[in-house]
């Protein structure tokens, strides 16, 4: 949540979101998002445990169930979108982005069925993402780009440990080469 809201703070697009603990704070904001909410937990990774919902008696059930196991109510407005999203690994100044593509799922993840597909963002794409890693204080990040239906781009997420397999694989390179390189240069800075 944190995240989300420094991006917001610095005027970068991301979707409404609300963080809350009780059931009628949970029904109260799924009502302010639309109806249409993305439920996401607050740590985890590959698309695990986030649900899209859009009815509210399976709101109130969903929501009760994550407060008796102790746990917050994180939502976000669900951004009708094409099947895909942007990845784009910052490292420093450079940026490397697939496009993510999941035929049978709304999620992109790679872990859920998603296909990668090297592309080469435009200057706006890669400054967008370098901002988003800058207002976390990350300068290696993975930076989730959503092109919403209603032709805004919107940061989805910033991931100070991102994975760069599909990344390496679509883009046929050694990221992890990259990323060593650029942490040691970081260090010989810091040093002299």
């Amino acid at each position: 949540y944190l995240t989300t809201a420094r991006l917001a703070a610095v005027g970068l697009p991301t979707p409404r979101t609300v963080a809350c603990q009780s059931v009628e704070d949970g029904l109260a904001a799924f009502a302010a998002l639309g109806g249409d909410v993305v439920l996401k937990p607050l740590f985890g990774g590959e698309g695990r445990g986030i649900a899209r919902i859009q009815d509210e008696a399976i709101a109130e059930r969903t929501f009760r169930l994550v407060t008796q196991l102790g746990g917050a109510i994180y939502l976000q407005e669900f951004i009708p979108h094409a099947g895909s999203d942007v990845r784009l690994l910052v490292i420093g100044s450079r940026v490397l982005a697939i496009r993510r593509t999941n035929g049978s799922d709304w999620r992109t993840n790679l872990s859920r069925g998603a296909v990668a597909e090297a592309i080469h963002p435009d200057d706006a794409w890669a400054e967008l993402a370098r901002r988003a890693a800058e207002c976390v204080g990350a300068t290696l990040a993975g930076v989730d780009l959503l092109p919403g239906l209603d032709g805004k781009v919107y940061v989805l997420e910033v991931n100070a440990a991102p994975g760069w397999r599909g990344l390496a694989a679509a883009h046929g390179v050694d990221v992890s080469a990259m990323v060593l390189d650029y942490l040691e240069k970081l260090a010989r800075a810091e040093q002299g």
